[in-house]
């Protein structure tokens, strides 16, 4: 009988641990979510030139990593240097009108004042300088705009990042505006997180999320930034506006899910391992905030 009771009392003593083992980890997971839906991410820099030519010299290879200011490639300059010296050309011809037009101006000044010439000669002269004035402000813009394009022909990174899915050769010839190559701005690196709507209410700006890369032991915390104000609404009814919206599909069809949003997470302090843009993370919230004064987006307030 006693051990009967004994076995009871044990029985009972572990289904009440796993139920209250249960229940702290609904909890945990209802106030401080976590998620495996959760990828590296970062902007990407499209470098296009601002001039047409082909490429005489090209200064970096795929996956390099670049310093902002470092040169990328080179166009040829012949056509541009060409183009510089015509300009100069046209100032120098537009300063010697001008030259002109004000011993002209000069002459019918005096003239006019010793009522030698009629008053409309005097004012074809006025209206001749202030022409050739107009054409030297014009020619000197041309100028300007020649030396500028010369030195577009040497493009030159704009940010601190890498190249990559570089696939591009001295010869080839590329067009005004057109992206060449893609540069990955090494100082944008950012965790998207993807969390259900019922999640949302237990997230705010400022809160500390500990943050693990597949494959990686080692993990670091990140801070959250901001989040998502809309998705891409996938059934058709939504504007073409939505198509600039994230789209964020759901993994089973036959069962209504809650909707995810993606929640901007940036990492604090360096990571174990250089982020690269598409790796999984996983990311799981803890009760720490950055920022106690900092308002949450769920209760922000229309103005």
């Amino acid at each position: 009988m006693k051990a009967r009771l004994l076995n009871f009392i044990v029985t009972l003593v572990i289904v009440c641990l796993a139920g209250w083992a249960a229940w702290a980890l609904y909890e945990r997971y209802v106030y401080d979510p976590w998620t495996r839906d959760s990828q590296v991410r970062a902007n990407i820099v499209g470098i296009a030139p601002r001039v047409s030519g082909p490429i005489i010299h090209v200064a970096v290879h795929d996956n390099q990593q670049i310093k902002t200011g470092d040169l990328l490639f080179e166009i040829d300059p012949a056509d541009f240097n060409a183009q510089l010296n015509v300009a100069a050309g046209q100032v120098l011809n537009s300063e010697a009108n001008l030259k002109q037009r004000q011993q002209d101006l000069d002459r019918q000044s005096n003239l006019y004042k010793n009522h030698v010439v009629a008053e409309q000669d005097f004012q074809n002269a006025q209206d001749n300088f202030s022409a050739a004035q107009a054409q030297l402000v014009s020619a000197k813009a041309n100028l300007e705009l020649a030396r500028l394009n010369l030195s577009y022909t040497k493009v030159f990174a704009p940010v601190y990042g890498y190249v990559t899915n570089m696939n591009t050769s001295e010869g080839t010839y590329v067009t005004a505006g057109k992206q060449l190559m893609a540069l990955v701005d090494g100082s944008s690196f950012w965790i998207a997180a993807y969390f259900k709507e019922t999640q949302l209410a237990h997230i705010q700006i400022g809160q500390k999320a500990n943050l693990a890369l597949m494959g990686d032991k080692q993990s670091f915390q990140g801070v959250v930034r901001s989040i998502g104000w809309g998705i891409y609404v996938q059934d058709g009814s939504g504007s073409d506006a939505t198509g600039l919206l994230p789209s964020v599909s759901q993994t089973v069809d036959w069962v209504r899910l809650p909707q995810r949003f993606p929640v901007r997470i940036e990492p604090s302090g360096a990571p174990p391992v250089p982020l690269r843009i598409g790796q999984t993370v996983s990311v799981a919230m803890t009760p720490e905030v950055e920022h106690a004064e900092a308002p949450s987006q769920k209760n922000a307030v229309q103005p």
